[in-house]
């Protein structure tokens, strides 16, 4: 069964965008020492497309990270940070690999 790609695609931006409400809603008097790590991006598209099997799984994860490397350099762009600091903060904000570059 295909979904058409615009329900995909809304489907995913609100699973890229729920966790970033749902960590703005959190108390902030809970102790430092349990506040939960956020999930990366990566994590998010992994977990949209663990339910697939195969190229549709290739296919919709790269999408979904492509997507994500997008919003981060938006939200890098938009806190004005430049050079090697904005390739970095991309590669940590959309959870590439293991936040080392990759040449």
């Amino acid at each position: 069964m295909k979904l058409p790609s615009a329900t995909v695609a809304a489907s995913l931006v609100c699973l890229i965008i729920a966790p970033v409400f749902a960590a703005q809603t959190t108390p902030s008097a809970a102790p430092a020492a349990t506040v939960p790590v956020p999930a990366t991006k990566r994590v998010t598209c992994l977990a949209t497309t663990q339910n697939l099997k195969g190229q549709d799984r290739r296919d919709q994860l790269q999408l979904c990270m492509a997507q994500a490397r997008v919003d981060c350099l938006k939200q890098a762009i938009d806190q004005k940070i430049v050079g090697e600091a904005r390739k970095d903060f991309v590669k940590t904000c959309a959870g590439s690999s293991d936040g080392t570059a990759q040449q």
